[in-house]
C-alpha cells in the first residue's frame, strides 16, 4: 500500500453536480483550486464548468443507477487526476406521496438513487482509496435522517438507511484509513424543490386537505443560504478528525434534541414492560 497524503489541494468525485448543493459545493471546491469529478445524469447541465475552471475539472455524465457506469466512471476519475481524496455522493430526490399513497415502483425507484446509487459510488471507490491508503467519503443525508415528517416518509426513510448504512461503514474502513462523515442539511432554499428533484405519487382524493396544509407550512418555513454552505464542508474535509455526523445549518440540533428527548422519555415510562420481556436470564 502507498503512502496516502493529504496534498495542499484536494481531489474530489461529486454526484448530482449539476444543482442544489452539489453545484455549489462544486464550484466552491474549483475556486479554492481543488480539483473535481464532476458527474450528472447529463453532460450538457455540467458542460460549462469545463469553460470556467479547465483542467481542474472533469465533467463526467454519471446515472448512478447504473452499477457498471459508476464503475467506470470512478475509475475514470481517479485514473485522471491519480488519486480522489474525497468521495461525495449527493444525487439524491424526494418522493411525495403518503404511506398509503405511494407505489412500490415508485419507492423503489427512489431508493435505487438514493440509497443503491450511493451503494455503487461507495463500492467503486474503496478499492482505489484503500490502495492509495486514505481518503474520505462524504454523503449527503438531511436533518429528516432522524426525525421524519408526513407526506415525504419514504424520502425519510431513505435517509434512515443512508445513515446506517455510513455509521457502519465507518466502523469497517477505519484500520485503512478512510474517513466518513454523512452531512445532515435542515431546508436550504435550493433547488431540491423542484421538479427535478421531487416525483410525486398517485393522488387519493382522502389526503387532500391534509397535504395542502402540509405544503402551507412548508412555505413558512425558514430556509439556510446554500452559499453559506461551502467553508463548513471545507472544515469537515480538511479536519484531522472529521465527524462522523455533521449538521449543516441552524435548526437541526434543536429539532433532533427535542425528538431524542422525548423518545428517551417514551423508553424510559416504559422500560419495566420492556425489562419484564426480557425473561429469566438463562
Amino acid at each position: 500500500m502507498m503512502s496516502y497524503q493529504n496534498e495542499t489541494h484536494k481531489v474530489w468525485f461529486i454526484t448530482g453536480a449539476s444543482r442544489g448543493f452539489g453545484r455549489v459545493w462544486t464550484e466552491a471546491a474549483l475556486k479554492r483550486g481543488d480539483k473535481v469529478v464532476a458527474t450528472a445524469r447529463t453532460l450538457a447541465s455540467i458542460s460549462d464548468l469545463k469553460d470556467k475552471y479547465g483542467e481542474l475539472v472533469l465533467p463526467l455524465e454519471l446515472d448512478v443507477t447504473k452499477p457498471d457506469q459508476v464503475k467506470a466512471t470512478v475509475e475514470q476519475g481517479h485514473a485522471h487526476f491519480g488519486r480522489l481524496d474525497i468521495v461525495l455522493n449527493n444525487a439524491g430526490y424526494a418522493l411525495v406521496g403518503t404511506i398509503e399513497e405511494a407505489g412500490a415502483d415508485d419507492v423503489k425507484a427512489m431508493y435505487e438513487t438514493n440509497v443503491f446509487g450511493a451503494l455503487s459510488v461507495i463500492q467503486a471507490a474503496l478499492p482505489l482509496l484503500r490502495k492509495q491508503g486514505g481518503g474520505h467519503i462524504l454523503g449527503t443525508s438531511s436533518n429528516l435522517g432522524h426525525v421524519t415528517l408526513p407526506v415525504i416518509g419514504y424520502y425519510c426513510s431513505s435517509k434512515w438507511a443512508f445513515e446506517a448504512i455510513h455509521e457502519s461503514l465507518a466502523a469497517e474502513v477505519k484500520a485503512f484509513g478512510i474517513k466518513v462523515t454523512i452531512i445532515e442539511p435542515g431546508a436550504y432554499a435550493t433547488e431540491f424543490g423542484s421538479p427535478e428533484s421531487l416525483k410525486s405519487s398517485t393522488s387519493l382524493d382522502i389526503y387532500t386537505d391534509f397535504k395542502a396544509k402540509f405544503f402551507e407550512g412548508l412555505k413558512t418555513m425558514e430556509r439556510g443560504d446554500p452559499s453559506a454552505t461551502p467553508e463548513a464542508l471545507f472544515k469537515i474535509v480538511d479536519a484531522e478528525h472529521p465527524p462522523l455526523r455533521f449538521f449543516l445549518g441552524s435548526q437541526c440540533l434543536p429539532w433532533v434534541r427535542t425528538a431524542y428527548q422525548e423518545r428517551l422519555a417514551v423508553w424510559e415510562a416504559w422500560a419495566s414492560v420492556s425489562d419484564a420481556a426480557q425473561g429469566n436470564p438463562k
